[in-house]
């Protein structure tokens, strides 16, 4: 006989254990979910915090001698005039020019030379000389000018547009140098070496493959010289004694005496010397951007 037997049921399985559900993360919404006006209030409050001293410039400097209105009309060209003949502008914004360019030619050369020597040579005194170009960064102007004074004045030089354009030059020379070294670094070595197998000797097988490709750089150490050399006062003021070699920022200085200050007159001469560093960097922004970020990464 045949019997089955009973068979107990099996135990249900134990629950699984659950988590406490938890609140759903926040996701960070991105920049095209970001309201438009938080991105154009702040914007708008910096150009206008921006812009509110350029229209302040433009209105002494348009509108008449003596008016209150905050509107530059009845517009007027009196000022720029009176600046240009009167107070010997034309002759400032001439010898600015003449020391700016020969500023930039001179610092871009002598950069170039010193920069590739410390992308491409090494040498035991590298690292200290490297090290000495960085702290010089860190002396101020002033503390050039008893040095370079006594200098000048022994070469008879004081007086001379030549002392101003040296000593802006000896002062750009470490950071336009540094940065020459770090886009030169950028450049394949094998490219000079090919050219060297194909018969360039050392200097024309950089003026052929390494420069066009030091564009960029060269643009902004060049640019950034002539703009410090265009606006520098500190060595005008002390080098140059004669009115007729004086440059705008010295210039600018002469409009502002211990009675009183002509506003418009000082606006106007404000005008004249930025209005050329304006159309420079109009011109060459492109190359400037590109010139700084280019030695950021090395190659």
């Amino acid at each position: 006989m045949i019997t089955k037997e009973a068979t107990a049921p099996a135990p249900a399985p134990a629950p699984a254990h659950r988590e406490p559900p938890r609140k759903a993360d926040r996701r960070r919404p991105a920049w095209d979910e970001v309201p438009r006006w938080q991105i154009y209030l702040p914007l708008g409050v910096y150009l206008v915090f921006t812009l509110v001293p350029f229209y302040w410039i433009l209105l002494f400097a348009l509108r008449p001698a003596g008016s209150t209105s905050l509107v530059p009309w009845p517009m007027t060209f009196d000022h720029f005039e009176k600046v240009w003949t009167d107070r010997s502008f034309g002759t400032f914004f001439q010898n600015s020019v003449y020391v700016g360019v020969a500023t930039l030619l001179a610092t871009t050369l002598v950069a170039l030379a010193g920069g590739y020597a410390l992308a491409r040579f090494d040498f035991r005194a590298k690292r200290v000389f490297m090290l000495g170009l960085l702290c010089s960064q860190f002396v101020p102007g002033a503390l050039l000018l008893v040095p370079l004074f006594e200098i000048f004045a022994e070469l008879r030089m004081i007086n001379s547009l030549g002392s101003v354009i040296i000593a802006e030059t000896v002062f750009q020379l470490p950071l336009s140098i540094i940065l020459i070294s770090n886009f030169i670094k950028n450049v394949p070595y094998s490219l000079e070496e090919a050219a060297w197998v194909d018969g360039c000797g050392r200097f024309r097988a950089f003026r052929i493959v390494v420069l066009p490709l030091l564009r960029p750089g060269l643009i902004a150490v060049g640019s950034f010289a002539f703009v410090h050399s265009w606006n520098h006062f500190l060595f005008a003021l002390m080098f140059l004694n004669n009115q007729s070699k004086q440059t705008i920022p010295v210039g600018l200085n002469s409009l502002m005496s211990a009675d009183s200050v002509d506003l418009g007159a000082l606006a106007a001469g404000g005008i004249i010397a930025a209005v050329p560093v304006v159309i420079v960097f109009a011109f060459i922004q492109k190359w400037l951007i590109t010139g700084f970020s280019a030695g950021a990464v090395k190659g």
